[in-house]
């Protein structure tokens, strides 16, 4: 399905050929890419767990994000809301709009679900764009620390490390499209 398309732009669900793409594209940038990540959101877009979206930017993917249904684990597990996971653009596509785009329709589609979506967005340097986005699109912080693992950290924690895993978690309220 395509959600967005101008004469550069689409927005379309993610399929199995992007998958290597990104990932090759992903490495060759430096980042830790691995191929299952994607067959997996795939995996579970087909089982109607996730919407997973790919940026197609002049004929090529360019970045991505998943809309999951209901959470899969933090602050906001089995509370009803939508999260977002995932989320990347490619750093040659980087500031284009792609990103804002992408998290357009992604929270059109999580406002067919419920009245506020969720994220955890990590707390290194790599992820210093997403925080700053995130911030300006109105996401706000839940009050409950920051997670490793799964887990709220214990304030004054040291067993940790600032890797991917160590995040803060958000919430954006949405105009919900769902029923009363």
């Amino acid at each position: 399905m395509v959600y967005y398309n101008d004469n550069e732009l689409m927005i379309r669900n993610m399929e199995e050929a992007d998958a290597q793409v990104l990932t090759d594209e992903e490495i060759s940038q430096g980042w830790n890419a691995d191929i299952s990540k994607y067959l997996s959101r795939l995996r579970d877009q087909s089982e109607g767990k996730c919407v997973s979206l790919t940026a197609v930017y002049k004929g090529l993917p360019a970045g991505y994000v998943n809309i999951y249904i209901t959470g899969l684990g933090g602050a906001f597990s089995g509370k009803g809301l939508p999260e977002i996971v995932d989320f990347g653009v490619l750093e040659k596509f980087q500031r284009k709009g792609i990103g804002s785009k992408l998290m357009d329709v992604a929270e059109q589609i999580a406002a067919e679900y419920a009245d506020s979506v969720w994220l955890g967005v990590g707390l290194h340097s790599g992820y210093g764009s997403a925080q700053r986005m995130y911030a300006k699109r109105g996401y706000i912080p839940d009050g409950t620390g920051v997670w490793y693992r799964d887990k709220p950290c214990a304030q004054y924690e040291t067993e940790i490390a600032n890797d991917d895993d160590l995040v803060l978690f958000l919430s954006k309220k949405l105009e919900w499209k769902g029923e009363n």
